[in-house]
């Protein structure tokens, strides 16, 4: 008697949000020929963006940040606080040069953000990340721009405030998350196994009130605990 097969994992639902229909259909010709990922809606605007991921459930939001009605970043906002959309995941499509919603976007719930003019297998690779629960902050001009607006729209906040309900052991482990380490690289920089490593992040996420990953770079961005690249 043979042992059954090991049940394959679900694949990746993505919702797509974006005003302009060419954009939507060549991100659904690339996705349909994933087998791991299917698309279970297109939006237009923000607000049918909310509406869609409340009725399918999708693990990841191709969101524009330019749209009508209500815009990606608002539509962020929505979803993150809407209960049972807590596993949602969105993902930015961003301009890096002329965006400056990128920190407000991240502020609000997203999960990282993807260059317009990213190639299919960028595009793929970051769905993936994001589905997973990891940030998707890779890109050093856009991790810079993030840098420059946490700093600057924070300035007058106090970083021992926020900080304060931290060990110095999850203050170490939040400049490195902001750092874009994974938990398999903090542990190795710390001497600490990965799951211990993991451990001390999901208690600092807790503390700071932090949704992901994402947010906990834009908190170590904004205490001061990772300076911005020059």
């Amino acid at each position: 008697m043979t042992a059954a097969a090991a049940p394959a994992n679900p694949p990746i639902k993505v919702l797509l949000a974006d005003d302009e229909g060419l954009v939507r259909s060549g991100f659904r010709v690339l996705l349909d020929l994933e087998d791991d990922i299917t698309v279970v809606g297109e939006a237009t605007n923000g607000a049918e963006a909310v509406d869609q991921a409340r009725a399918t459930r999708p693990d990841v939001v191709l969101m524009d940040i330019r749209m009508p009605r209500l815009d990606g970043i608002q539509a962020t906002a929505r979803i993150a606080a809407t209960r049972g959309l807590e596993q949602v995941r969105v993902l930015i499509l961003t301009t890096y040069d002329t965006d400056e919603y990128v920190f407000d976007a991240l502020h609000a719930g997203a999960s990282g953000f993807l260059l317009k003019d990213a190639g299919p297998a960028e595009l793929l690779h970051a769905i993936r990340v994001v589905a997973a629960g990891d940030a998707l902050l890779a890109p050093r001009i856009t991790r810079r721009l993030i840098g420059q607006f946490a700093s600057r729209r924070t300035a007058a906040r106090t970083a021992e405030d926020r900080l304060a309900v931290l060990t110095e052991r999850e203050r170490e482990v939040l400049a490195l998350v902001g750092q874009g380490l994974s938990n398999h690289e903090i542990g190795a920089a710390l001497f600490l196994s990965p799951s211990t490593a993991r451990t001390h992040v999901s208690r600092a996420m807790a503390k700071l009130g932090a949704r992901d990953r994402a947010q906990m770079v834009v908190i170590a961005y904004q205490t001061g605990l990772v300076s911005p690249a020059l």
